[in-house]
């Protein structure tokens, strides 16, 4: 993986392929086009959380603008045949009823992104209801599903070129082709980030999506969770955030999951 500005690298492991950009996404120079296996991420849902750098409550037309803009330098990062696993929400409700999946799927498109298919991620602990509209009453009722999704793309071609080496069990197999996923969010307390996603959820996507040694891309790393997957799953992995406290959070993680990788190899 070629650096094409040593300035922005927070942090990099080249023995494991590790690499933490401190940049705007949709600017970095750090990232080769063409160079990417697939993309893991979950985006700002715009819906006002409290991120120490980016502002999550612009219009829906500017939010859409965004993600033609992150999606259009992510298409170019990807292999003919990389693929994105984009974690999002369905809808949603604060600040106004929109359509969030449907929108942003057609923004991809727009793009050139292809759809493969829609994994429907039931998360256990989810509560998002903040009003009931009309309670008892047909007069304004408020409909709200307590799931993500996670779409997923690829670029030109769906089955991969390269014959790599397969991680996944047979039961994973089974079971995560299954386009229903149950498994619990992530704590922000014990992560100390306003949004982290499981690991659960780039585990699937690794193990399911790309081959053992791909390089795998978050452009919103956030707290690390991806590139602590990577590292658990045996590939290599560039994870891009702008905020700096987010990206010592995101060092500090994969610090430690690297020692742990290393202690068990050693037992």
């Amino acid at each position: 993986m070629k650096t094409l500005d040593k300035n922005k690298i927070f942090f990099e492991d080249k023995k494991k392929g590790l690499k933490i950009i401190k940049d705007d996404f949709i600017k970095t120079p750090c990232i080769e086009s063409n160079s990417v296996d697939l993309i893991v991420t979950s985006p700002p849902y715009n819906v006002d959380i409290k991120y120490n750098s980016h502002k999550d409550d612009v219009s829906h037309e500017d939010y859409l603008n965004f993600t033609k803009d992150w999606l259009t330098k992510a298409f170019q990062l990807s292999k003919d045949d990389g693929r994105l696993c984009l974690n999002i929400a369905l809808d949603k409700n604060k600040g106004g009823q929109q359509s969030v999946y449907s929108d942003i799927l057609q923004v991809a498109k727009q793009v050139g992104w292809r759809y493969h298919s829609t994994i429907i991620w039931n998360e256990g602990n989810i509560s998002r209801r903040t009003a009931w509209g009309s309670y008892l009453s047909a007069s304004a009722p408020y409909v709200i599903a307590p799931v993500e999704v996670i779409i997923v793309l690829y670029k030109n071609k769906w089955k991969k070129e390269s014959k790599g080496t397969s991680t996944i069990k047979r039961d994973e197999f089974i079971g995560w082709t299954n386009g229903i996923w149950t498994f619990n969010g992530e704590s922000k307390k014990k992560i100390g980030h306003p949004a982290p996603f499981p690991i659960e959820l780039p585990k699937r996507c690794m193990k399911l999506f790309s081959f053992k040694n791909d390089v795998i891309l978050d452009p919103f790393l956030g707290s690390g969770t991806t590139l602590v997957s990577c590292i658990q799953e045996n590939r290599q992995g560039i994870g891009v955030d702008f905020d700096n406290d987010y990206c010592e959070i995101a060092k500090k993680r994969l610090k430690s999951a690297i020692e742990e990788s290393q202690q068990t190899k050693i037992n």
